[in-house]
């Protein structure tokens, strides 16, 4: 509910996503009042979440689990700046590969980033783009510092086909999951792989005070 200018970061987010006029429908699922009133002021669709949840995950299945649909993009409240080719991409991961059940986003990390801030989430992935691990820890770890490896931090956007978000909700946190607090954690250890999609699109996920003025800087020069 902070603003960047003249408006609260999730109707930032909403009006972001509309229109991109990549999707049959754009819902906010909370569990706040305030954000229900803000999406119904702008007369957009939004649900309020009824059960307590862990995770984003799991307030997001209990919203479509009787929708009729195949496939769900999760788009976090705080990602204001998310570009439409990068949910293109993450959507076509999802549809041109029947074997794709969860699609991820991811960007390498700037030279004026800080590997080591937690709440910049790092990943690595296989040969075939394939999440190995993700962390609040700086990997990989450089023994070699002559390598040339990019690191990739994590963009919080996710795609989900419906069955499998729902069978999320079922797998009860694990080990590594409590351990870093990073829900994407509780697919790899139950065996889900998730496809990452590279970008090179400027995002800037709010977690701190400090990234909030880092947007307010960021939208303010987009739009001189």
């Amino acid at each position: 509910m902070q603003k960047i200018g003249d408006k609260t970061i999730i109707r930032l987010v909403y009006e972001n996503v509309q229109s991109l006029n990549l999707f049959d429908e754009v819902l906010v699922v909370t569990d706040n009042d305030n954000i229900v009133e803000e999406i119904q002021s702008i007369g957009g669709s939004v649900k309020k979440s009824i059960g307590e949840h862990q995770s984003g995950s799991d307030r997001i299945a209990e919203a479509i689990a009787d929708m009729d649909i195949d496939v769900v993009v999760n788009v976090q409240g705080d990602e204001p700046f998310v570009d439409g080719s990068s949910l293109e991409s993450l959507l076509n991961a999802l549809i041109n590969d029947k074997d794709v059940a969860v699609a991820s986003v991811m960007q390498k990390l700037g030279a004026d980033e800080d590997i080591n801030n937690p709440n910049i989430v790092k990943v690595v992935c296989n040969k075939n783009n394939n999440a190995l691990y993700f962390s609040r820890s700086p990997i990989p770890y450089k023994r070699n510092l002559h390598s040339s490896l990019p690191i990739y931090k994590h963009v919080g956007v996710y795609g989900f086909r419906k069955n499998i978000l729902l069978a999320f909700t079922k797998w009860p946190m694990g080990v590594l999951e409590q351990t870093e607090m990073l829900e994407q954690l509780r697919y790899l250890e139950n065996g889900i792989s998730i496809k990452m999609v590279e970008t090179d699109s400027t995002s800037i996920g709010i977690d701190t005070p400090e990234d909030l003025e880092r947007a307010k800087v960021f939208y303010a020069n987009r739009n001189k």
